[in-house]
């Protein structure tokens, strides 16, 4: 059994990983912190008995004496790198699902795993895969990602990893893509690497994307949708196995795919 602590556990990402965790058959959530709900216990905040007794803390110092082997950080960009920096400190593996942020590459020579996923979804992997397949042969390419409004920073970080995944499968330079007029500037997204990226934050919405592809008289639409985080929790849970197999710095979910 491998011993999990949750940062951010009464987020939305974050319950939804401590429930992941409990139903698991070969790990065990024995820290969870909030912020929010310090003393209260898991079980009552998610309906969970299978949680027990275990209760919120408001301190990584209860994962210290928890004797936790794997800190999951779904908090926000200010502070994942401290949270990062505190499972290095203390020989505790991390999987981080929080997003703009830099990586330190420091990391890569960490001695525990540390795990980056700029998204979880299996699917939203498979399409990041998918576009770079078809780069090569389509090299006119766009993306829109569209997300809640909840959501802080645009672009997304799976937008980002796809452009930077088309780019490097083309095999020249991108073709000009048209800009838009002076009056209204960022009419055409964000330029990543040669690939426009248009960003959506509405309400209803929860985590979208489509990429783009154009060649002479055809196109080719490559799109995932979540509708449920609870999409997210395979590609966690694969994650937490995995990270103490991969001491260092891994960013994305492809390599533990293979």
């Amino acid at each position: 059994m491998t011993r999990v602590g949750v940062v951010g556990a009464t987020g939305k990402m974050g319950r939804e990983v401590c429930r992941a965790v409990v139903l698991a058959d070969d790990l065990t959530l024995d820290g969870a912190v909030s912020r929010t709900a310090p003393g209260q216990l898991v079980a009552d905040v998610l309906a969970l008995p299978e949680a027990g007794d275990l209760r919120y803390t408001d301190t990584l110092a209860s994962l210290l004496e928890a004797r936790i082997e794997v800190l999951v950080d779904f908090t926000n960009a200010s502070f994942a790198p401290e949270h990062i920096a505190w499972g290095i400190e203390h020989g505790v593996h991390v999987v981080v699902g929080t997003t703009g942020f830099p990586i330190d590459d420091a990391w890569r020579a960490a001695p525990v795993g540390i795990v980056i996923g700029p998204n979880f979804s299996i699917g939203a992997v498979l399409m990041q895969r998918f576009a770079a397949a078809a780069a090569p042969h389509l090299d006119a390419a766009e993306i829109v990602e569209l997300h809640h409004d909840g959501k802080a920073d645009a672009p997304s970080g799976t937008a980002l990893a796809t452009a930077r995944g088309i780019a490097a499968a083309r095999p020249g330079p991108p073709r000009p893509a048209p800009g838009g007029d002076d009056d209204h500037p960022g009419a055409r997204g964000t330029d990543v690497e040669g690939v426009r990226v248009h960003s959506v934050r509405l309400p209803g919405l929860v985590a979208h994307q489509e990429v783009l592809f154009g060649g002479s008289g055809e196109t080719l639409t490559i799109r995932h949708d979540t509708t449920d985080r609870a999409a997210f929790m395979p590609g966690v849970l694969l994650a937490i196995r995995a990270v103490a197999s991969r001491p260092g710095l891994t960013v994305g979910l492809d390599p533990l795919l293979d």
